[in-house]
């Protein structure tokens, strides 16, 4: 028997973002995939009907969700993202929209616009192409080889593009 696709969904400790999780939910109950799916909440008012979750973990409860995935799927956060990519999971990001009140600004939408012109990350702008992009999964999803760190031509243009 096939193990299932195991997700970690994170949408950040700080800021609710119950679109992604909306999003996931329907996907969840609606796919034909063999998945588990975890997600870390923090202070969404959405509570999943079709995958478990928890408002907050802990850093080392964190790791070990991330550790244990086969994919993240998480607003578009520079700690997210870099954590996964540390851990060379693949990563598919929604970024929040300024103009729906999930963020102060549309800083994640300019990140994602980078990273993925960059080919880091898999972006889905919109909860369709998220779900459509979650339906293309498959078991032997993985990341590329990415290193512990990143190198310093990474590191340049991720702090020049986040400080402009």
């Amino acid at each position: 028997m096939d193990q299932p696709l195991r997700i970690f969904v994170t949408v950040g400790s700080d800021v609710p973002f119950d679109r992604l999780l909306k999003a996931m939910d329907e996907w969840a109950d609606s796919t034909k995939l063999k998945v588990e799916i975890f997600a870390q909440v923090g202070n969404s008012d959405y509570s999943p009907q079709y995958f478990e979750y928890t408002k907050f973990l802990t850093p080392s409860e964190f790791k070990t969700r991330l550790s244990n995935c086969d994919y993240v799927v998480a607003h578009t956060g520079m700690g997210t993202i870099l954590s996964a990519l540390r851990q060379q999971k693949p990563i598919l990001t929604l970024p929040r929209h300024g103009s729906l009140g999930e963020t102060r600004n549309d800083h994640q939408i300019a990140t994602a616009n980078h990273l993925l012109e960059l080919g880091i990350i898999e972006v889905a702008f919109d909860e369709t192409e998220l779900k459509q992009k979650l339906e293309k999964l498959s078991k032997n999803a993985s990341s590329s080889d990415i290193p512990q760190w990143a190198s310093n031509e990474l590191t340049k243009k991720l702090n020049s593009f986040s400080l402009s």
